[in-house]
């Protein structure tokens, strides 16, 4: 019990601490700690309370150790401190207004408490008690109660409470965060995490469509498995339905001994769209296709195997795909809910939810015009049963408490009708189970429509990954960047761009927007590219390097030096950096991923500041040598560098040490 207890801070509060470390004290006084071997009786029962007090102290120390890690969530803290104070202040209010925000301006302090205009409209509202914003913000600075991290506040205006956080508070985040690394705030209870993401067709090559699906919901797994979180990543492959009639008879066509000898298709597409053309013009191939279907769902062993013939070419496309982008998934197609449909319509029909229209059973869902068909007519099954399929199977076998579909906006109406649906059959309480739809815009060309080919096609998400390789590669060397690197280096400093570049472009803008693919501005080394940012890091990990300062120094000097932050550029940027968990909060609540990069290139444009203003290495004028070495600052770079670093591997992008 202590262990499940001790799975988390949160639940693992201040008052279990106490009641733990009483009874190791109790435990203790009753002479666990050795007794008289003369006290034969209770030998046995010393070992046992012996035993659990090694426990209880180990779990406590554990617990200790796990907070004094992670990395704090200032915001956070101020919000609890604020809200305590404002209980002081108010105890007759029911969920009062609790608005802290970082401060947008230096003179205005760090961060701002902004609750005294809300309490205003409150007592107006409900006491008619007319008290100006600014005697409330008064009160409430009278009742903070003692902290580690607040200097002073000054109330500005109509009521801004003004806060300035103590710099001996910051430089200690600081140190432990070179000392401990990147650690994520508690979460509390680990939750389990389902995202379905990507999901291409089988027989259908991968086009810039899924490159949004495919790199924003890698992102999200790489954040909330950072946080903590048990996350299942699931590619929903459309690797089912009736165009595998006519993709097996034409397969039966053109290699007709396929059970004996693996079919050597190099071109799915092309086979894809031959396949078509005859289903379209051919009726004898038509009919014969549909008698492939009809064996295929009754599980015709030959059948089976050249539908798992036409899935391991797609498959192996894919990963050529998954393996550039660095993307990790667990394959579970449409295929993997065949068997559930049947008990799926009889759970609706049991619960008097079906009814039919011509011939088809459908389910209407409050609040929305269009039923969702759960039986065709002709007895067969509807995108509509798999998806409600997989949300139950995801729900009830996979126990997901959050539950996150990256799938584009254009298939929002259909999803939240399905979301409805399983909530009203009493699958899941949206108070208890987050259901989430991360909808996203299209990508656009640079003609501001729907980004094709020439011909009109749909861009192959190969060709553009090849693409940014090539472009990439032009780019390093218009910077003479292979005159000074190793073959190696150039290779990795390549892929790191060109890949680093694609997925950047995507992830820095609002996924409910639609964003114009441009190959140009992704690849600028000015402004919020991935090429300014990787270019940013090199220099920052360069700056103790080209010292003579190597990691072990690096340690030495974060246990042993405080890191000054007397001057103005010191100080903001030991702020920023700090302000790390409080965009990861923020993007585990809203799943705006632009939030990350907007902050990473904050950071780096702050550091630019810092390392404009603030010698880092002094070196003599003439002779070139260092003279002196500021450590502290030393230190502010390597914390800049680990907070990027971090940054980047949750936004999927790899940095190079050399570019």
């Amino acid at each position: 019990q202590t262990r499940r207890m001790a799975e988390s801070w949160s639940l693992f509060g201040e008052n279990e601490i106490k009641s733990l470390t009483a009874e190791i004290e109790h435990l203790k006084n009753f002479g666990c700690l050795g007794v008289s071997p003369s006290l034969e009786g209770l030998r046995d029962e010393n070992a046992k309370l012996k035993y659990r007090l090694n426990f209880l102290q180990k779990s406590l120390q554990e617990e200790r150790n796990k907070t004094v890690k992670s990395m704090i969530n200032i915001n956070s803290r101020l919000q609890e401190i604020f809200g305590t104070a404002i209980q002081a202040a108010y105890p007759e209010l029911e969920n009062p207004p609790l608005v802290v925000t970082p401060s947008q301006q230096p003179k205005f302090g760090d961060y701002q408490c902004n609750s005294a205009m809300g309490i205003t409209q409150i007592l107006l509202k409900t006491r008619e008690q007319k008290v100006s914003p600014r005697e409330i913000a008064e009160k409430i600075t009278k009742h903070i109660p003692a902290n580690e991290c607040i200097e002073k506040v000054e109330i500005a205006g109509p009521g801004f409470i003004n806060v300035h956080l103590r710099k001996d508070f910051v430089s200690k985040q600081l140190s432990s965060l070179l000392m401990n690394g990147v650690q994520p705030p508690a979460i509390g209870k680990r939750k389990r995490v389902i995202l379905d993401f990507s999901s291409p067709n089988i027989a259908k090559e991968m086009h810039v469509g899924h490159l949004r699906s495919t790199i924003i919901g890698e992102s999200m797994c790489r954040l909330f498995e950072f946080a903590g979180y048990d996350v299942l990543r699931l590619n929903h492959l459309g690797d089912w339905g009736t165009q595998f009639g006519m993709l097996i008879a034409h397969l039966q066509d053109k290699f007709p001994d396929y059970l004996t000898v693996s079919p050597p298709i190099g071109d799915l597409q092309a086979f894809y769209k031959e396949s078509k053309r005859r289903f379209d013009t051919e009726e004898e191939f038509k009919k014969r296709a549909y008698q492939c279907v009809v064996l295929l769902q009754s599980k015709d062993p030959d059948f089976i195997k050249a539908w798992e013939l036409i899935c391991d070419v797609s498959r192996k496309e894919f990963q050529k795909i998954y393996n550039c982008l660095d993307v990790t998934l667990t394959e579970r197609g449409e295929s993997f809910y065949q068997d559930m449909m049947k008990d799926i319509v009889k759970e609706f029909e049991d619960k008097g939810f079906v009814q039919v229209d011509d011939g088809r059973k459908v389910v209407f869902v409050p609040g929305f015009s269009v039923p969702l068909t759960i039986m065709k007519s002709d007895g067969g099954y509807t995108y509509d049963t798999s998806d409600l399929a997989a949300l139950r199977h995801r729900l009830l076998e996979e126990k997901g408490d959050i539950l996150i579909y990256v799938v584009d906006s254009g298939q929002s109406v259909h999803l939240q009708t399905v979301f409805a649906a399983g909530q009203m059959i009493g699958w899941y309480d949206p108070k208890v189970t987050r259901i989430t739809h991360a909808a996203f815009g299209v990508v656009l060309g640079e003609d501001k429509k729907k980004f094709k080919t020439r011909s009109g096609d749909a861009v192959r998400l190969m060709d553009l990954l090849e693409e940014g390789l090539k472009r990439a590669m032009d780019k390093l060397k218009d910077k003479e960047r292979d005159k000074v690197l190793t073959p190696e280096e150039l290779k990795a400093a390549q892929m790191s761009v060109a890949f680093g570049c694609i997925k950047y472009a995507d992830l820095s803008h609002n996924r409910l927007n639609d964003y114009v693919f441009s190959f140009d501005k992704m690849l600028d080394d000015r402004g919020n590219t991935a090429a300014y940012l990787l270019y940013a890091f090199t220099r920052i990990r360069a700056i103790a390097r080209l010292a003579s300062i190597d990691e072990e120094m690096l340690r030495k000097a974060a246990r042993e030096e405080a890191l000054v932050l007397d001057h103005e550029k010191e100080w903001k940027l030991g702020k920023c950096i700090l302000r790390f968990p409080e965009i990861l909060q923020k993007i585990l609540d809203d799943l705006l991923l632009h939030t990350l990069c907007d902050y990473l290139y904050e950071l780096a444009t702050t550091f630019t500041e810092f390392y404009d203003n603030c010698y880092c290495v002094e070196k003599d004028r003439q002779s070139g040598q260092i003279v002196k070495v500021n450590m502290w600052r030393l230190l502010l770079c390597e914390a800049t560098a680990t907070i990027m670093a971090k940054g980047f591997d949750i936004l999927g992008i790899k940095p190079v040490e050399r570019m």
